[in-house]
């Protein structure tokens, strides 16, 4: 199938935005904190949201669309702000050699999952539908990188962000479950 110029310039930036993210989820350094892991982690990824949202905003004409990216970006700047607040203070919860192990295999096997995804969301020049096909997975793996992160002895600071993420990125993903079914 040919792609639009549109669909072909939207994909290149998105397609940009998720390089860096991946680029930098992986590439950030670990210490021996889950809190400071997490946060650090979580960052890049919230602010790939933010960009993918913004990319979309300059194509959609379909409003519950827009009224969802802007949603995106508004919460995950906020998040951003949270997370960078708590970073210091978060980054001092140490935890074991054991417990560290764990959550990273667990985080490894989330964000590939989810990278994958994203990757091959794009189904032709219905920009809308590839936004929403590559969005979900990036929801999804934030829901599930925050509840594996409950799993570990974590800052108490962070227990409060990591419930804000779960609860609006649930919202968001049946939001755009059932604009994807309406389509």
């Amino acid at each position: 199938m040919q792609l639009s110029n549109n669909t072909q310039a939207y994909l290149c930036r998105f397609y940009e935005i998720l390089d860096t993210m991946v680029k930098d989820m992986t590439g950030t350094p670990l210490i021996d904190s889950v809190s400071h892991n997490f946060i650090t982690q979580m960052i890049p990824h919230h602010m790939a949201a933010i960009e993918m949202s913004q990319n979309l905003l300059r194509y959609t004409t379909l409003i519950p669309l827009q009224d969802i990216a802007q949603n995106i970006i508004t919460e995950q700047t906020e998040g951003i702000h949270d997370m960078k607040a708590a970073l210091s203070r978060c980054s001092g919860c140490v935890n074991s050699p054991h417990e560290l192990c764990l959550y990273q295999k667990r985080l490894d096997r989330i964000t590939q999952n989810m990278f994958s995804r994203m990757n091959n969301a794009c189904r032709g020049n219905d920009i809308n539908g590839n936004f929403i096909r590559e969005m979900i997975p990036h929801h999804e793996g934030a829901i599930r990188m925050s509840k594996n992160t409950l799993c570990f002895p974590i800052c108490p600071e962070l227990v409060p962000i990591l419930n804000a993420i779960i609860t609006s990125q649930e919202k968001g993903v049946r939001q755009m479950k059932c604009l994807l079914r309406r389509r």
